[in-house]
């Protein structure tokens, strides 16, 4: 499956760090930016991790939501979350349930092996649950600040 933009976002709900719970229907009337990533403590998913941080209080000034998923456990997310000071949820898909939802669970290949994973994607959803922006294959450098200017214009 995939979701595209103009498409409704498919609902979720999943544990956060901090033994919380994030589910789309609770963050309804504010803008989500729901990123994906492919693993806690890793150079690239620390530096976007970072790059949102950075930008926290420009997306606080618009009451959007920053969610970060990956498929690590919430003890890991409460790690990497403390480790590099965090303002955002993370939240655990371990069963890959919502990652296959949204297209993000794929094949990869690395120094020619095969392997399925998650792709570095992004997804803006406006506050009546449509999908805006959608953005896979993410190059970190300059990502945040994009989501930022494109979530200022909803």
């Amino acid at each position: 499956m995939s979701v595209n933009e103009g498409d409704k976002a498919p609902a979720f709900s999943m544990p956060t760090d901090g033994g919380g719970t994030v589910s789309l229907k609770d963050l309804k009337g504010r803008p989500v930016v729901l990123y994906f990533y492919p693993k806690d403590s890793t150079p690239g998913c620390t530096t976007e991790a970072c790059a949102f941080r950075d930008l926290m209080p420009d997306f606080s000034k618009i009451d959007a939501e920053i969610i970060g998923v990956s498929k690590d456990s919430v003890k890991r997310h409460d790690n990497f979350k403390a480790k590099n000071e965090l303002p955002f949820t993370l939240a655990s898909d371990e069963d890959g349930d919502v990652c296959e939802t949204y297209g993000v669970w794929v094949e990869k290949s690395m120094y020619g092996r095969k392997f399925m994973g998650i792709e570095r994607a992004t997804f803006l959803i406006d506050g009546k649950g449509k999908v805006r922006k959608v953005w896979r294959k993410v190059k970190v450098s300059g990502h945040a600040e994009e989501v930022l200017e494109a979530t200022r214009a909803l």
